[in-house]
């Protein structure tokens, strides 16, 4: 199998805001329902779109939650934001070597592009495909699909790299590879459940599957 679009989730992926997404909902839950919802009920709520995990909260209080939610987590972004261990030099090889990437997320563009920055990862990346780009957000195929035919790929030469069900699950119902990373905030076991293709447990291990 030859690989050469890579379509890579960002939160948990390849910048570890975990901290700060906890934080954003303990804050958030705390203000709005008056309970201390603790760290193992907020880790389920860590990767789908904040909407339809705000609905399973208080559907009477949707746009009350997630604008506090935004507000909290983007006054403590770069306090909290950092890269995971090898990430940037693995993804800077990639663009050196020439192979098309771009981030499929299920955060609106503009946040996705602030992560980037403040880690320095937005120059590897020319498309990003966030959640305020697409009809459907994962586990639908179609953020995985919009993400390679920006970078004129195709599903045979195509992987999806996510830390998530739903990202795995997208990558499946698009019918392209897939690779879970095994420095999930919800574990190693929960990630090779899903039935990725590849589980990388150090970015570089992606280098020997691409190059491979």
């Amino acid at each position: 199998m030859t690989i050469k679009t890579l379509l890579f989730d960002l939160d948990g992926t390849l910048i570890d805001s975990n901290e700060l997404i906890v934080e954003s909902f303990r804050y958030t839950l705390k203000k709005h329902t008056d309970r201390d919802y603790s760290r193992d009920e907020i880790l389920p709520f860590i990767g789908p779109p904040l909407r339809d995990t705000m609905e399973k909260v208080d559907p009477n209080q949707v746009d009350e939650l997630m604008a506090t939610y935004r507000e909290h987590n983007l006054s403590n972004h770069d306090a909290y934001i950092k890269m995971y261990d090898g990430v940037y030099e693995a993804i800077r090889e990639l663009h050196e070597d020439g192979y098309p990437m771009a981030i499929v997320t299920t955060k609106i563009q503009s946040s996705a592009q602030k992560g980037l920055e403040l880690t320095g990862l937005d120059k590897f990346f020319d498309v990003i495909i966030g959640l305020d780009n697409v009809e459907e957000a994962k586990p639908s195929a179609d953020p995985v699909l919009r993400g390679m035919r920006a970078l004129n790929g195709d599903v045979e030469s195509t992987i999806m790299i996510g830390d998530n069900s739903h990202d795995i699950e997208a990558g499946q119902n698009a019918g392209v590879k897939t690779a879970a990373v095994g420095w999930a905030a919800k574990g190693h076991d929960y990630v090779k459940s899903f039935n990725p293709d590849y589980i990388l447990d150090d970015m570089s291990d992606l280098l020997d599957i691409v190059k491979g």
